[in-house]
């Protein structure tokens, strides 16, 4: 039973400094006679992007939360990871069910249902792993959110957006050339939830604003359903230890052993998602 408030009363009692005071998405009204300026730049702040930011929100100024998320007195949320215990899961029809389902990446929809399910609310990504079916692997009210991890994922969300010439110069893969999606549609997540992931859950030393290593998308919807739902459920995450063998995701055959060259803590994330399950703030689906 979904019981409002409980994520936050459970979460303010354990994890410092925890606050719901924050807005979720940036808003074009954040630009306007701005009199206290962001400390860091991207990924913990906004320094130094303010003119590409109000020039993106201009085109995608619908920062809002749907109606039909809104009028809801209490926010059941599901974040569905794209780990390969999704895959035979047969968790689809009660992934179905929640009131808000939050997806990452490009983890795909279409031909995944009777795992994954088919429902989308929201989809958590970043220009290089843009490359979901927007037709098949999402809903036609499905909010895109853009978790920015540079300056640069800015200026690829304006080209898009205004169908400017892109180009791959400065990412770590290729991004989408072609990306049509309605701009009201578009959200772009408040740095905030990023700052206090690195810090408050993974208790990383941020120092002048850098970090070496950045959450991953999935723990950021963590972050980010700890602060905007009432009660919250996680399917899909965690990795088998030692298996350099095992398929990572659900959808595709890239095994564990990729994982060593990335930049992410995987280990780090693991420990912290186990201890929100053990003090009660989120539940699992899956085992972990």
């Amino acid at each position: 039973m979904c019981i409002p408030g409980q994520v936050a009363s459970r979460a303010a009692l354990v994890i410092r400094n925890y606050s719901t005071n924050h807005s979720f998405f940036l808003e074009l009204s954040d630009y306007f006679l701005v009199t206290k300026q962001s400390t860091f730049p991207f990924p913990f702040g906004t320094k130094g992007s303010e003119d590409i930011l109000s020039q993106v929100l201009a085109v995608a100024n619908n920062t809002n939360i749907p109606h039909e998320i809104q009028r809801l007195a209490c926010r059941h949320c599901v974040v569905v990871g794209s780990g390969y215990r999704m895959k035979n899961s047969s968790l689809g029809d009660i992934i179905d069910k929640y009131d808000i389902v939050i997806r990452l990446n490009d983890a795909p929809v279409h031909k995944y249902e009777e795992d994954v399910g088919s429902k989308t609310t929201l989809r958590f990504f970043y220009p290089e792993s843009a490359f979901f079916d927007q037709v098949l692997d999402s809903n036609p009210d499905t909010l895109l959110v853009l978790v920015p991890f540079k300056n640069l994922d800015i200026q690829w969300l304006k080209k898009v957006l205004n169908n400017e010439t892109r180009v791959n110069k400065g990412f770590w893969m290729r991004t989408p050339l072609i990306w049509k999606v309605k701009s009201e549609n578009i959200r772009i997540l408040n740095p905030y939830f990023m700052e206090f992931a690195a810090t408050k859950l993974l208790q990383y030393v941020v120092r002048k604003g850098k970090i070496n290593t950045k959450p991953t998308t999935g723990f950021m919807a963590i972050s980010f359903a700890i602060h905007f739902c009432d009660m919250v459920h996680i399917a899909g995450f965690g990795y088998p230890r030692f298996d350099d063998t095992q398929p990572i995701h659900y959808y595709d055959n890239r095994s564990m052993a990729i994982l060593r060259r990335s930049s992410h803590k995987f280990p780090a994330e693991a420990i912290a998602i186990r201890r929100l399950l053990q003090q009660n703030i989120i539940q699992n689906l899956t085992y972990f």
